[in-house]
């Protein structure tokens, strides 16, 4: 079966799922929760979705500030053992209270990991950071030297990545995975990509695609084509057959017929069901890749658990984005029309991955 067409049994299956997520949005139990540290960062990468709105020289939010929310707002409702902190920026790196911020809340009983660009990933500073509690790390390798180099604008950075990714290999006890934004001078590359991670002993993978806002907006040069994009995805299904790596596309987007087998489930998004943000701004939203059009609140003048019990309604009732091409979609149900950060400040939708595999 062509992966574009959803089969009885998938659409069976998917039926199924679409109940039990709203069942999720229901509950709306958190269960990760992502600290905007910063906005500074040592690269300029040419596909940064960062708010270009957002003032660049906002300071970086105090330790104490979100521990306080942490403290009064978050753990008298929750078991801090089932929420992950995930500290992302900007660049974390860039923070020198990074170690103090890890044992803050590993002392308060959550488990908590970056994401990182790996420029700043000294062997010397993750074995700082593990000390201080770190259980997960996700590092930027965006292709081979030329493709990364390319995107991250620094003639150090793909050397220093895959640095840090043979770093981290050290700690077992580590999860991690490498994390690369596919552009079209990588798609003949990517099977020689893949037997260099796994020479390398990298076991965890995942793959994103580049959608147009921030930097990327005006690059239509970092953009997969339709076709490009069916074959990155016809690739992870290969590579996921063949059990060498742990491969999966991102959690972005309804895929049609690759449901469920280029990641390990059914799409669907999270932002605002059971994923929350905190801005470097006190900005409260669901995932950092949903920028300020969809603030929901502010930790500055506002209660952060009273924000995500009864003001994420845009998140969890998708009935507003059933318009323009999502209108008579066929498909509405399992995708309630994409992510929320493909949505543009007017509701638009930016980008549609199902579009781009034929459906």
């Amino acid at each position: 079966m062509s992966g574009r067409r959803l089969g009885l049994r998938k659409r069976l299956a998917l039926g199924l799922f679409s109940q039990l997520y709203e069942q999720t949005v229901e509950r709306h139990e958190l269960s990760t929760l992502f600290w905007e540290c910063t906005l500074r960062c040592n690269l300029a990468c040419r596909h940064c979705g960062s708010d270009c709105r957002t003032d660049v020289v906002q300071p970086d939010m105090p330790l104490d500030d979100f521990l306080r929310v942490l403290d009064e707002q978050v753990t008298p409702h929750v078991d801090p053992r089932n929420v992950l902190l995930i500290f992302s920026g900007g660049e974390v790196l860039v923070r020198d209270d990074l170690e103090r911020a890890g044992r803050e809340v590993t002392r308060r009983g959550y488990m908590w990991g970056m994401v990182t660009n790996g420029l700043a990933l000294t062997a010397e500073r993750l074995a700082s950071l593990v000390a201080s509690g770190l259980r997960s790390v996700s590092v930027s390798l965006d292709g081979f030297e030329d493709a990364h180099t390319y995107i991250r604008r620094n003639p150090h950075s793909y050397e220093r990545a895959l640095q840090a990714v043979d770093n981290i290999r050290k700690y077992p006890d580590l999860a991690y995975d490498v994390i690369t934004c596919v552009t079209p001078s990588m798609i003949g590359r990517l099977e020689e990509f893949k037997q260099m991670l796994i020479a390398r002993g990298i076991g965890y993978w995942r793959i994103f695609s580049i959608f147009p806002a921030g930097r990327a907006a005006d690059d239509d040069a970092l953009r997969l084509s339709d076709g490009q994009f069916v074959e990155v995805l016809d690739f992870i299904r290969r590579t996921r057959k063949e059990g060498r790596i742990d491969l999966s596309y991102a959690c972005e987007g309804f895929l049609g017929g690759y449901e469920a087998e280029v990641r390990d489930h059914f799409y669907m998004c999270t932002a605002g069901v059971s994923v929350a943000s905190i801005r470097v701004n006190g900005d409260i939203s669901g995932c950092t890749s949903v920028r300020g059009n969809y603030t929901q609140g502010n930790i500055y003048h506002d209660d952060f658990w009273d924000v995500w019990q009864n003001r994420f309604e845009p998140f969890r009732n998708r009935e507003w984005a059933r318009k323009g091409e999502c209108a008579d979609c066929k498909v509405w149900r399992f995708c309630k029309g994409g992510g929320m950060h493909l949505r543009d400040d007017c509701g638009e939708l930016m980008y549609c991955h199902y579009r781009k595999i034929g459906g």
